[in-house]
């Protein structure tokens, strides 16, 4: 039988051939020692990183206001610099206007929190400063947001750093509850970045002390809407770190997505959002969820389709549809992990100390790793702030053109009853108009589509609003 030159020279090599292929005992124990001495040399950096105090200036010293970085509903964020020492540091002009009852309630209680909190993911408070009958916090700073730094396609993420930058988060969590202290409004822009790859937790505005098992009544309109959970969406007043959970979820999935997940317009859409994806409520999924003090009124107005017009499924297949969507981005364990902190169920919701204990962190290649070479090569500061009126200053202009178009399509059509075409933007013909395309993360797409389908004049709907359009309301 004939053979080719290529089975020639794999019938005639020798037996021990493997050899050539496969490293020796001295060089593979030599690539381990390399290997182990990198990451003994990550650890020590991210060590040394956690150890670091925040630099603050000297007592008494003046600062001279730079840029403003945030604006929140108790008050604005300055970038700012030391007049003696240059050291960078956040201001938080608390918000007084309205009140005429003294100092407000709510800005006393994120003072004597942050006061009582030392850890390396939670912004540290250096000072109190009054300056011409204003009132300032001045905090350590931190150069981005976790939305800018979303928002930034050339920032972009190995698995090893997203996975440190939700470890960062629940570490700094877990502290929290274990201190017995509530966020209530965690969401992507108050999780500060620092060039080093460092995440804290920050804007303590809407905190507060609970006790575990006391069952104290606390408001339920606290939260952003896209990181509020189940239970304050149907009324729930008794709650404790579990609403906390659900919102680092939402932002696990987003630090793999880049964008929210669950962009609701209000609470019966948010809830809607939420069910489209997870899949709706079963007996075993949360017993008592019909016990909540709005469940009736909410789920009776609340439609029976999904999003897409189509029924909702079994709990079984829309978790099934979970998994398969998210699988592009999620590894088993992490959706493992991401479902158990979207647990419907607040008891069955995943503490930050469970989480941290899950085979995510402690047995999934690759370990977590601090981003400190991404963003040491990040060009200038990304703030949700600036990205927030760049998407304004986006859809303005969609929404005028739109609004050109639109009028330029009627009045063609009144003047030109015979149906004639006349060229219109773009080179389309007069018989279409512009319709904008909802996205919630930029700005509006513009598509052309048949007027004959679209009664004139086109009103274009609002846009949806970004989470800090939503101010949280209450003050317990």
């Amino acid at each position: 039988m004939h053979r080719g030159r290529g089975a020639e020279r794999e019938a005639d090599r020798p037996e021990n051939s493997g050899s050539e292929r496969a490293l020796s005992p001295e060089l593979e124990a030599t690539a381990e020692e390399i290997k182990a001495a990198k990451k003994a040399e990550q650890e020590d950096a991210e060590r040394a990183l956690y150890a670091s105090a925040p630099k603050k200036a000297h007592p008494c010293e003046g600062y001279v206001r730079l840029d403003q970085v945030g604006e929140g509903t108790y008050g604005q964020v300055f970038k700012a610099r030391a007049e003696n020492t240059g050291v960078l540091v956040a201001l938080k002009k608390i918000r007084m206007e309205s009140e005429k009852d003294g100092f407000p309630i709510t800005a006393l209680r994120e003072i004597k929190i942050l006061q009582a909190l030392r850890h390396p993911n939670v912004v540290r408070l250096h000072e109190m400063m009054v300056s011409k009958a204003s009132v300032y916090m001045i905090f350590e700073y931190l150069e981005h947001d976790l939305n800018g730094v979303l928002a930034n396609p050339a920032i972009e993420f190995k698995l090893q750093h997203i996975k440190s930058l939700a470890k960062q988060m629940l570490e700094g969590l877990e502290y929290l509850h274990k201190k017995g202290i509530l966020h209530r409004d965690l969401k992507g822009s108050n999780l500060l970045v620092n060039s080093n790859g460092l995440l804290k937790l920050a804007d303590f505005g809407l905190a507060r002390l609970y006790a575990k098992r006391r069952g104290e009544d606390h408001t339920n309109r606290v939260i952003t809407l896209w990181y509020r959970p189940l239970e304050l969406l149907y009324g729930a007043t008794q709650y404790g770190a579990e609403v906390d959970m659900w919102g680092a979820g939402a932002i696990f999935l987003e630090l793999f997505a880049r964008k929210p997940i669950f962009q609701g317009n209000d609470e019966i859409h948010q809830i809607q959002c939420i069910t489209d994806i997870l899949g709706p409520f079963t007996s075993e999924r949360w017993a008592d969820v019909d016990e909540l003090p709005w469940f009736g009124l909410i789920q009776s107005a609340a439609p029976e389709v999904n999003g897409n017009g189509q029924k909702c499924g079994s709990a079984e297949e829309n978790l099934a549809r979970f998994r398969r969507v998210f699988s592009k981005w999620l590894s088993p364990a992490a959706l493992d992990l991401a479902l158990d902190l979207l647990h419907y169920d607040p008891q069955g919701r995943a503490t930050a100390a469970e989480a941290l204990a899950s085979p995510y962190f402690t047995e999934e290649e690759p370990p977590p790793q601090i981003p400190i070479e991404v963003f040491r090569e990040v060009q200038g500061e990304w703030h949700e702030l600036e990205s927030r009126k760049a998407r304004r200053k986006r859809a303005a202009a969609a929404e005028a053109a739109i609004q050109n178009a639109n009028e330029h399509s009627t009045n063609t059509n009144m003047n030109n009853n015979n149906g004639a075409s006349v060229p219109g933007p773009g080179g389309a013909s007069v018989g279409q108009v512009m319709v904008a395309v909802g996205d919630r993360d930029a700005a509006s797409s513009i598509q052309w589509t048949d007027a004959a389908a679209v009664p004139l004049p086109l009103v274009v709907p609002p846009s949806a609003p970004r989470p800090d359009d939503l101010p949280s309301v209450g003050r317990d």
